[in-house]
């Protein structure tokens, strides 16, 4: 199993987790004690004591939101609670919470909002199947419209667990979830709504991922650091790695940022193959990465002969057409490491079948939304659409975004959430793309390599902050990776 810590529980695995946790001899009484507990505590963690109204659900979600509103009293916080629903229909451990709240219930409406200067939305959970609608909508619009604070308990009401698809929940500033997120705290839209995420521990043992067996996870270098290639004593450049890239013109700047992004992910070697007529261009922009000539069609498929290039990418600039097809081929025939983006996957438009037979070893694609749907069936949500695709094609899929998806054949996914802004600018795929290369060639397997690059990329992005342009993003790797290995 990959790190338990950095897992992502679908509602049903989560639902599953509680199972299994009151099978081991903990109440759900007492989860939800501790899951109100929590959300009291964060609460008073930001915030002094202020006319407070919790919003409540007739569900667990709407027990939690009780609990909650007991310790935020017995902490000398005033506080209403407003419930959808009524009060005797309440049933289980949400039935006996509301039955220790010792203060008067409301319905749910915009008009209990009066006096209030934060909400808690405990209304429903990540498990909702459907649209908000009625006086839950109303309310928490209402709140929005009058500039509320908004804590939700486990999501934003509204906001789909699985998906991150948002069918009428509103923004919150804090939102309080347990034991492990879901996806729809990272996927968009759902996670520009959720706020600062606090993930509350209450009482659940790690120990149930060993049953559930997670295959969804939130990328972070605790999956992939101990595998991330680090030079060694008495290593050489050969040892390495030699990355090949496939280099186009008249657009050549993708191709030249992918390599120095490959360089700096730690390649040993790094070579980009152009057609004699660029030449110049290349080697007056390039120092230590070496550019090789093609005077003829053939000299392609030589140079793919040489058994000491350990991973190829073609796409960055490569152009749309017959050659950069017939150059895709040939790379995915050697078997080795193989990446493809950007011009390499519109290349195949006309046949996905084609591109998905040609792969017989490790294959890493990047596309963006635009490339994907050439390729590839649209429909569905992200996570759903990047496994699709990596089970129907054999390749490794980065379906990137603000919220990356890395997808692998056998159903594993990773979710990459520390993306800024800034990275919104041409040329950053094409880095993106040179730092899996690099991690590819020196022997990283692709589903971690892919996710590491991301993550990467990411960091570096953040660490130069505003005014940032791709090419600036290689040369900001050296300190990520100094304070990735100092760290472990």
């Amino acid at each position: 199993m990959m790190n338990g810590q950095t897992a992502l529980l679908r509602v049903r695995q989560m639902a599953e987790a509680d199972r299994l946790t009151i099978a081991a001899g903990i109440p759900a009484i007492d989860m939800m004690e501790s899951a109100g507990g929590a959300v009291a505590r964060e609460i008073g963690r930001r915030w002094k004591a202020r006319p407070a109204i919790v919003l409540c659900g007739p569900g667990n979600n709407g027990g939690d939101g009780f609990v909650a509103a007991r310790h935020l009293v017995e902490a000398g916080w005033p506080v209403r609670i407003a419930l959808l629903g009524h009060r005797d229909h309440l049933v289980g451990e949400a039935h006996h919470h509301a039955e220790r709240w010792r203060g008067a219930v409301e319905p749910l409406a915009p008009a209990a909002l009066g006096g209030a200067e934060l909400v808690v939305d405990a209304i429903f959970g990540a498990g909702l199947s459907r649209a908000l609608g009625g006086p839950a909508a109303e309310t928490l619009a209402a709140a929005t419209g009058r500039g509320l604070p908004i804590v939700a308990v486990d999501v934003p009401s509204g906001l789909m667990g699985d998906t991150g698809e948002v069918l009428g929940a509103v923004p919150a500033l804090l939102t309080i979830t347990f034991f492990r997120k879901k996806p729809g705290h990272l996927l968009l839209p759902g996670r520009l709504l959720c706020g600062e995420v606090i993930v509350a521990d209450i009482g659940t043992p790690p120990s149930v991922l060993e049953k559930i067996v997670p295959n969804t996870f939130e990328n972070d270098p605790a999956l992939w650091l101990s595998v991330l290639p680090r030079p060694q004593d008495g290593g050489n450049k050969y040892t390495r790695g030699h990355a090949l890239i496939s280099g186009g013109y008249p657009m050549t700047g993708a191709a030249r940022m992918a390599g120095r992004a490959a360089a700096r992910a730690g390649a040993g070697l790094t070579t980009i193959a152009v057609s004699e007529i660029a030449l110049p261009i290349y080697a007056t922009a390039l120092t230590s990465i070496m550019v090789r000539p093609l005077a003829a069609p053939e000299d392609f498929n030589y140079l793919l002969g040489d058994g000491r290039i350990s991973a190829f990418l073609i796409g960055p600039g490569a152009g749309v057409g017959e050659e950069t097809r017939a150059r895709a081929l040939a790379m995915l025939a050697s078997g080795r490491p193989t990446l493809l983006d950007a011009d390499a996957l519109t290349s195949f438009q006309d046949d996905p079948a084609a591109l998905d037979r040609a792969i017989v070893g490790p294959c890493v694609m990047t596309p963006h939304e635009g490339e994907f749907r050439r390729l590839f069936d649209p429909t569905g949500d992200k996570l759903t659409r990047g496994r699709a695709a990596a089970h129907r094609s054999g390749a490794f899929i980065v379906l990137k975004g603000s919220d990356t998806v890395i997808a692998a054949p056998d159903g594993r996914a990773i979710i990459n959430a520390n993306a800024p802004p800034t990275l919104a600018t041409a040329g950053s795929g094409d880095v993106l793309s040179g730092i899996v290369l690099g991690l590819l060639a020196q022997g990283m397997e692709p589903f971690l390599a892919a996710a590491a690059a991301v993550w990467l990329h990411g960091a570096a992005a953040a660490a130069f902050g505003p005014g940032l342009m791709a090419e600036d993003l290689p040369d900001l790797l050296p300190g990520v990776f100094r304070r990735l290995y100092s760290s472990g």
